[in-house]
């Protein structure tokens, strides 16, 4: 008995021993439960909107602030004429505009009735439907508050038209979101599973000492990964347009060049995992917690950012797929040129070389 619970001892004894099996033991489930606790969530909070008020009397002064003061939404801006819808949404950074018509507050004492139209960007038809039902649900609150201690039964009616996504269709949302989960595995995982896997079989030193520089053994290493994704992010384009109908809106080019520009960007990231990764195990490993979940869970793929808290909305900044999902969806659904988008390609495109220098200083440390 005395062997056995020693036996037991000195295995407890390696695994505590271990950081890499305490982190996958206890790190893991810990990072997980923040994520999926944090992140996932249907509801919406302190979505972006701006204001169309063409009427601006005290009744939609009222609405104004009591849709500002509630959690879902935060007025951003206020325009002053429909013509700017089209640059707000395009801009990207409201999801939705509130136009109050002409003469609002006398519409509703003498017609009993006064409208507001509810403008949504479409390109994530989930939160679009969500946007509008808050929407509904306050003025339905203050129809209810205004006709508590008057006798006449005051309306407010809502009318909705959806921008880029009239039908809703939710394959818009899903063929850019997949694009990029598949050019980050591809890109990514593959890449730096292929230059451990030279590590871990000892041919990575025969190849650095050959007449090869270092960054030519690289490259070439990471060159086919760049060919076989811009063929997978082709394939994934074709068919979203030949099959689901998907619109292409803007250039093609700028398009082929965004595209290039991130799988870049994954390259280097798998480049980086490679660097302190020993094994090909450790580099799966590292490919999917590190990139495929957060990708999946703070890109805004799936689940809106703006409704994370703050620390989360902070780290998805680092992602550079949070970027290019904006960029491609602008691109493909808005007809967006570079004009409108190129804050974000600079962000990437800052990601890319700050990836690159970082895996080339590593790689430096390890030779010497």
């Amino acid at each position: 008995m005395k062997r056995f619970i020693g036996f037991v001892t000195k295995e407890f004894y390696h695994i505590f021993r271990d950081r890499r099996t305490m982190f996958i033991l206890f790190g893991m489930p810990i990072a997980q439960i923040m994520l999926f606790g944090f992140a996932i969530t249907n509801e919406i909070n302190n979505v972006n909107i701006a204001i169309l008020d063409q009427s601006k009397d005290t009744e939609t002064q009222k609405i104004i602030n009591k849709i500002n003061a509630s959690q879902y939404f935060n007025i951003e801006q206020e325009i002053s004429s429909e013509s700017q819808i089209e640059s707000v949404f395009k801009k990207g950074k409201v999801k939705a505009v509130l136009v109050f018509e002409n003469h609002f507050i006398k519409n509703l004492q003498t017609k009993k009735q006064a409208k507001v139209q509810v403008i949504t960007d479409a390109t994530d038809p989930n939160i679009a439907n969500t946007i509008t039902n808050y929407v509904n649900a306050i003025l339905q609150n203050h129809t209810q508050e205004i006709n508590k201690n008057n006798p006449s039964n005051y309306q407010i009616q809502t009318q909705t038209q959806l921008y880029y996504n009239p039908e809703l269709k939710s394959v818009y949302n899903f063929v850019p979101g997949v694009m990029t989960i598949i050019l980050m595995l591809v890109s990514a995982m593959m890449t730096s599973i292929s230059i451990t896997r030279e590590k871990e079989l000892g041919t990575m030193e025969v190849l650095l000492v050959s007449p090869l520089k270092p960054f030519q053994v690289i490259i070439g290493k990471v060159f086919p990964y760049v060919f076989l994704s811009i063929i997978n992010a082709t394939i994934i384009i074709l068919l979203g347009f030949f099959v689901f109908k998907m619109p292409i809106e803007g250039s093609l080019f700028l398009l082929a060049f965004e595209s290039i520009l991130f799988i870049i960007s994954a390259l280097s990231l798998g480049i980086l995992i490679s660097t302190i990764s020993n094994s090909q195990q450790t580099a799966m490993m590292i490919s999917l917690m590190g990139l495929m979940l957060p990708v999946i869970i703070l890109s805004g793929f799936i689940f809106p950012i703006s409704s994370m808290p703050k620390a989360m909305q902070i780290i998805s900044n680092i992602i550079p797929a949070k970027w290019f999902i904006i960029i491609i969806k602008a691109i493909l659904l808005k007809g967006a040129s570079i004009a409108v988008i190129w804050k974000e390609t600079l962000i990437l495109l800052g990601m890319t070389v700050f990836f690159i220098a970082l895996s080339i200083r590593q790689y430096k440390i390890r030779l010497e």
